[in-house]
């Protein structure tokens, strides 16, 4: 599969979150603008670091109508632990089989080894405004999402 890239409209998919509810992302394609950030490993310190800030920063991504998604491979159980440690107010989705990692083409890193952390900003037209690809710097994910919807305005 090809990866994702600027103008492409968002795959679907479902996915279960971290209380075992099956999201399906067309409920809410069209509707709402999505933030659909991929992150390798719950309960790592970079990745807590980014979950976190993404929750800090929650409110504001409300303010432009906007969804967040976090996904990563690990279990429903492991995103609830990882959920309720961090009280974060947005769903997490376990792609166990990393198949909706390889529908967004969403590289790995280090040699393969490293699942990759990249966020995608979809409109509410399901078109991808902006992608952001860095294993090493979290929070540039936040600030990449929240300019590009302020953008979109």
């Amino acid at each position: 599969m090809m990866p994702l890239k600027k103008g492409d409209e968002c795959p679907t998919f479902q996915l279960k979150n971290q209380f075992d509810q099956l999201v399906d992302i067309t409920d809410y394609l069209g509707r709402r603008n999505l933030v659909i950030f991929f992150y390798p490993k719950d309960e790592t310190p970079g990745c807590t670091k980014e979950a976190c800030a993404f929750r800090d920063d929650f409110e504001e991504f409300l303010k432009y109508d906007c969804e967040l998604f976090g996904i990563s491979s690990d279990s429903v159980q492991n995103h609830l632990s990882f959920s309720k440690n961090h009280n974060l107010p947005y769903n997490l989705l376990a792609d166990e089989d990393k198949a909706i990692r390889k529908l967004f083409g969403v590289p790995a890193n280090l040699f393969g080894l490293i699942p990759g952390r990249v966020t995608y900003i979809i409109s509410k037209k399901g078109l991808v405004e902006e992608i952001f690809n860095s294993q090493t710097n979290p929070i540039g994910h936040i600030n990449s999402a929240l300019k590009t919807l302020q953008g979109m305005i």
